[in-house]
């Protein structure tokens, strides 16, 4: 995978803290605003990164990048990914894959049109212990309630609080607790369960912005509560609730640190399969040989899921009244 990395914020920082631990990965060149230019060459001098622009036609004019990665605002995904794709690069794109769901589905059409990989960094979607957990699912017996917790008091919320709007608080950025966040619970439940029957989003509105909300998933047969908050905080965990026994997964969706059964005939069990000590690892490893092997295959079944996510993600805004520029 020859990568250009397109942004220079927070998740960047953490990619580099890792990446070298990727098999047939080099990075060669990286985007950045003018304004983020120095750290930018910050990240070249440091990482020996060939290219650095402020153009990103003059990246994507570079033949030896082979793939993209759009880790920017999430207002900039869907017109990024698509200059990348037109360019005939493969596309890693930062959650949330877009704004909405017509978005997501031009750029997967473009990518089938010039098989091209197109994948969406959700990184629970990779982790060992998440994957364990699909195959222990049955354990408990029918399930009944799942609730999500993801709430994280924002470094930027004190300044919202006093009318400074960040990127993350603010609506023509596309985004809110419910994007940020509450996005992981959704690709946590939807990745186990599929599509749900109904969505319904009760969210906190402040200036426009869903600081913090629940959305609730119906199965029929079981409810989903997902709770995603940028406004508080608490012990975050995911609880199965099912007729023969508990599933408690340990910290928040996004992390899968363990998970732990409790039977209701008081038998115990603890499970921990994660091998890698960087969230991001799994993801990264996983996307660098489906573009060594161009699997298009394997890109197709992965877009499948974040088409359902997209659209559970549009339906909620919906229902609370959310608007995007």
């Amino acid at each position: 995978m020859k990568l250009a990395i397109f942004g220079t914020g927070k998740i960047v920082n953490e990619f580099f803290s890792f990446y070298k631990d990727i098999k047939n990965l080099e990075i060669l060149a990286i985007l950045s605003t003018k304004r983020s230019q120095h750290v930018a060459e910050e990240y070249a001098i440091k990482y020996n990164i060939k290219y650095v622009c402020t153009d990103v036609d003059k990246i994507l004019q570079k033949d030896e990048i082979d793939t993209v990665y759009v880790a920017l605002p999430n207002n900039l995904h869907y017109d990024f990914a698509k200059k990348a794709l037109l360019a005939k690069k493969n596309v890693i794109c930062e959650k949330p894959f877009t704004k909405s769901l017509c978005q997501l589905k031009e750029l997967s059409k473009i990518a089938n049109d010039n098989g091209l990989i197109l994948l969406e960094a959700i990184n629970n979607q990779y982790l060992k212990n998440y994957l364990e957990l699909k195959n222990i699912i049955d354990k408990t017996g029918k399930i009944r309630i799942v609730s999500a917790n993801y709430s994280q008091y924002s470094s930027r919320y004190d300044d919202f609080r006093n009318g400074i709007i960040k990127n993350v608080f603010n609506p023509k950025k596309a985004g809110g607790a419910l994007m940020d966040l509450n996005i992981y619970n959704i690709h946590f439940v939807t990745g186990l369960f599929g599509k749900p029957k109904d969505v319904k989003y009760f969210a906190n509105i402040q200036n426009g912005i869903d600081t913090s909300g629940i959305l609730i998933l119906d199965y029929g047969n079981f409810k989903a509560s997902l709770i995603g908050a940028k406004d508080s905080f608490c012990d975050n965990k995911v609880l199965i609730e099912a007729e023969d026994g508990l599933i408690i997964v340990n910290n928040a969706s996004n992390e899968v640190e363990s998970i732990d059964i409790e039977y209701r005939n008081s038998k115990k069990e603890h499970i921990d399969k994660k091998t890698t000590k960087n969230r991001l690892l799994d993801e990264f490893q996983k996307f660098s040989e489906v573009i060594k092997n161009h699997d298009i295959s394997f890109a197709k079944d992965r877009m499948k899921q974040s088409m359902i996510a997209m659209e559970v993600l549009e339906k909620a805004r919906k229902s609370a009244e959310i608007e995007f520029d």
